[in-house]
């Protein structure tokens, strides 16, 4: 009797470790990260190309392990509930039951899977072999299972080929969202990690520097007065224009003007600017800042004259407003810093009226709607739909907006303050 039992324990124990060892492949082979696979499979391991295989067609991956791990644990529960009975007879039954229960409950789920999920993709190198080995036993069974399920639910009219597959920016974006909500991101990375992401949504008109703030040269003015104009200029490349502002004919380079008057004895005078200047860049407004970065890699350039559908000139895209975009404000010796927005001690926050909504949303986890409007002037004339007097309150969307400053027809400051729940 002793040996039969010890014979039984043996067997036992064996189905469930073999349930145990299904188990947790099932959860390491799910939970591993599909990207950090690939990396290790890149870098030549073999065993990660065995895994990236298996998830490949991780329908039929899954379906084995669950066939193989019902299998072993049905088999355990027959054979506990059979020797139970025959020990204690009918009332074996409740003892077989409360027994496995507690040993498939115990070793054969939460233990395994708390270890495959604690450590992915070790856990997947290691049980890849078996999993191939498993997908090889049970397949022919697998796909006879899958055929009954398909048809089963499209008795319910339920068709699992029709999947909703998030794209990969989705996935990524996700990603980050998660990351950054349990403390892996700061929020400074997380904000250039979803702009990178934003490049293909984001249009020029969004960011380009507007054609009323742009520095502009006239062609008809003196040599002298050009030149005098580029190097007191912080800008490096200026637009320059005849006749008319929107008749753009040319891009003065500030260096190439300086070349010029070198070889002129030092003297503007005599100088055909117009000779000089290069051949302007004319772009679309609605151009997507991944398409422009593109564009400006492959034509070695960095600036551009945004147009909208009629032609009209409507501002300047240039590289570094594209790069500031992703990683925030760029300064150097001499820009002139921007004072921002200001906090006040009532919570309130002050901004200029030409504030880009894109900028204060990343900066104050706002969730202002920026299709309306790309600055924060333009967003309280459209909730105003008029332009609105200094010291006039709109209440919007959970915040209330009060114009401060305003400059004939622009708004130049504006308060912003969340109202109280």
């Amino acid at each position: 009797m002793i040996t039969e039992i010890l014979i039984f324990s043996g067997i036992i124990f064996l189905l469930i470790l073999l349930s145990g060892i299904f188990s947790g492949s099932e959860t390491a082979l799910t939970a591993t990260s599909p990207s950090r696979i690939h990396r290790m499979a890149k870098g030549g391991n073999k065993r990660a190309h065995l895994v990236e295989r298996l998830m490949d067609n991780s329908g039929k991956l899954i379906g084995a392990i669950l066939l193989g791990n019902n299998l072993v644990n049905i088999l355990a529960s027959a054979l506990a509930t059979a020797f139970f009975i025959r020990l204690f007879g009918e009332i074996g039954v409740v003892y077989a039951t409360l027994i496995m229960t507690v040993l498939v409950l115990v070793f054969a789920e939460i233990l395994p899977k708390t270890y495959a999920l604690t450590y992915p993709e070790r856990t997947a190198l290691k049980m890849a072999p078996f999993a191939r080995l498993t997908v090889w036993l049970f397949s022919p069974f697998v796909s006879l299972v899958q055929i009954i399920v398909r048809l089963t639910l499209k008795l319910f009219g339920i068709d699992i080929n029709q999947q909703n597959i998030l794209s990969a920016h989705d996935e990524i974006r996700g990603a980050i969202s998660l990351q950054a909500q349990e403390g892996g991101l700061i929020k400074d990375n997380k904000d250039m990690l979803d702009s990178i992401l934003d490049l293909q949504d984001v249009h020029l008109e969004d960011v380009m520097k507007h054609r009323k703030i742009v520095e502009m040269i006239n062609a008809l003015d003196s040599p002298e007065e050009i030149f005098a104009q580029i190097v007191t200029s912080p800008f490096t490349r200026l637009p320059m224009w005849k006749n008319d502002p929107d008749n753009i004919i040319g891009v003065l380079h500030a260096k190439e003007v300086l070349r010029a008057v070198k070889a002129n004895d030092g003297r503007a005078e005599g100088l055909d600017f117009i000779h000089i200047s290069g051949e302007p860049w004319f772009v679309p407004e609605t151009t997507s800042l991944q398409e422009q970065l593109a564009k400006f890699r492959s034509e070695n350039a960095h600036f551009a004259l945004v147009v909208d559908e009629y032609g009209a000139f409507m501002g300047v895209i240039t590289l570094e407003d594209i790069l500031e975009e992703i990683v925030g404000d760029i300064y150097d010796e001499h820009d002139t810093l921007s004072l921002g927005a200001k906090i006040l001690k009532n919570g309130a926050v002050v901004v200029s009226g030409d504030s880009a909504i894109r900028d204060l949303n990343r900066q104050f986890n706002w969730d202002l709607n920026d299709d309306v409007a790309i600055t924060i002037a333009g967003f309280v004339i459209d909730i105003a739909e008029t332009i609105p007097l200094p010291g006039q309150k709109f209440i919007y969307d959970g915040f209330v907006f009060e114009v401060l400053k305003r400059r004939r027809n622009q708004i130049t400051s504006v308060s912003i303050s969340p109202t109280k729940k």
